[in-house]
């Protein structure tokens, strides 16, 4: 059963088939359940005590699902004030301790934040051109453990933009408007 418009539904782990409200903010679009569903089949043996980074997370249903199935710390980023709000009472609601909310701006938070992280969600707004600023600094500031998957979603009418040379597409998808892809972070010596 689809989730109502306003909420989305978390497929499968801890938390499978729980409905999340989303917050109501123009160009805001989950990533729909077929999608995430394909994704999360393409990630099964990556998500487990991974660190993950959900970086524009907008309704959070890319960190909310690998939270459920195992994740051992995800961190969502979010610039918008009301999407915020529903993010932080989502975490309450589901008592997702391994989830942290930083109220940020994605780009700003990539150039100065620490550490790395084994999958990364980059799903920024369609109309933003953000997708390979973010991808080159995630790279830049070693956001990236070696061996990273990169889950990438762009408009499906567009070919990808350039990505770091280190990083190659090992699945990509169309779903209507979208197109989807998942990269191998390759470490080179």
């Amino acid at each position: 059963m689809s989730p109502k418009p306003g909420e989305l539904r978390i497929i499968g782990g801890e938390w499978r088939s729980r409905k999340l409200p989303i917050a109501d903010v123009p160009g805001l679009r989950p990533s729909t359940d077929r999608v995430r569903e394909t994704l999360f089949n393409w990630l099964q043996t990556d998500i487990a005590g991974s660190r993950c980074l959900d970086l524009f997370a907008g309704s959070g249903a890319l960190g909310f699902e690998a939270a459920s199935r195992g994740a051992r710390e995800v961190v969502l980023v979010e610039s918008d004030a009301r999407a915020q709000s529903i993010l932080a009472s989502n975490i309450d609601l589901l008592k997702a301790q391994q989830v942290q909310l930083v109220r940020a701006d994605a780009m700003n938070w990539l150039q100065q934040a620490h550490g790395s992280f084994d999958v990364v969600f980059v799903d920024p707004p369609y109309a933003s051109q953000l997708l390979a600023p973010a991808c080159a600094l995630l790279e830049q500031h070693q956001h990236l453990s070696p061996q990273a998957k990169i889950y990438l979603e762009y408009p499906s009418q567009h070919a990808l933009p350039q990505l770091p040379v280190n990083w190659q597409i090992i699945r990509g998808k169309k779903a209507g408007q979208v197109g989807y892809y998942l990269a191998l972070r390759e470490v080179r010596g």
